[in-house]
Parts: structure tokens; C-alpha cells; sequence
């Protein structure tokens, strides 16, 4: 059976010297491979080509057959890695809490938790604020996609 260490090896071995990093990467029982790859320049189609034959060529289908798929993190994903914390800084997040609350606004400062900047609520006299969110208080946070 091929094992997710084997995989991320050979991942991290293709990786090695680029601003990329693996977000996540899961062995089946039955050999199917997923990885999911970010980077702090993004990732492209040939990134993960590249990966995908790196892996391929490195693993005996004579041996054991498996099922590859390599892609990168997308913007509809939830952010699973500090290192996607950091490269978002200054885009707008929507953060649930583990308690189920959820809060929008800019990533300001990613350090042990991230620092939001929430923008001011006329209807509730509130004013432009700052607030600290510690990484275990959240159960997901997704970057806003806005098309103003």
C-alpha cells in the first residue's frame, strides 16, 4: 500500500525551493491519491503537472495501482494553513467561531491568531474596530470573494 508519508515526501521533494507548500494530501485504501497544493505566488496548471509526474514517476504501477489527483487550493476552500493566513493578508475574511458566531473583515496580521479589521456598522453605531481571533476559536475561515 503506498502511504501518505511516501506521498508527501516526493511532494516536498518536488517543492523544495519554491514559495509552495502542500494544504493537503489523503491516501485512500484503495491507492486514490489527492493533493492540494498553495503557494505564496499561487499555484498554475504547470505546478501541479509537474507535481502529478514528479509523483507518477516516482511510484511502480507495475507494483501497485493507484489513482493521482494533484490541484490547487481553491477560493472557495476554507484556509487549513497559516502560511494561506499570511499570503491573504489584506483580503476580506469570513471567519466562523467555534461557537458558531461568524465575523467579516480584513486580515490584518496573521501571528498565534489573525487580527481582523471590522469595517463600522452605522445601523448599530458601531465604529471601525480591530479584533484578535486565536487559530483554535475558529472552526473555518474563507476568504469573501467580491466582484465590486
Amino acid at each position: 500500500m503506498i502511504t501518505s508519508d511516501q506521498i508527501t515526501a516526493l511532494v516536498e521533494e518536488k517543492l523544495d525551493g519554491s514559495s509552495m507548500f502542500i494544504v493537503e494530501l489523503s491516501v485512500s485504501s484503495s491507492n486514490q491519491i489527492h493533493i492540494e497544493l498553495d503557494g505564496m505566488e499561487g499555484v498554475s496548471i504547470d505546478d501541479c503537472v509537474g507535481v502529478s509526474r514528479h509523483v507518477e514517476h516516482n511510484l511502480d504501477r507495475e507494483s501497485e495501482d493507484f489513482e493521482l489527483h494533484v490541484s490547487s487550493a481553491g477560493l472557495d476552500k476554507p484556509l487549513r494553513d497559516k502560511r494561506q493566513y499570511v499570503k491573504n493578508i489584506g483580503r476580506n475574511l469570513k471567519v466562523t467561531l467555534t461557537d458558531g458566531t461568524v465575523v467579516k473583515g480584513k486580515l490584518t496580521s496573521v501571528d498565534e491568531g489573525i487580527e481582523l479589521s471590522i469595517p463600522a456598522n452605522k445601523k448599530k453605531k458601531l465604529p471601525e474596530r480591530l479584533t484578535s481571533i486565536a487559530m483554535d476559536e475558529m472552526k473555518e475561515a474563507k476568504i469573501e470573494i467580491s466582484f465590486k
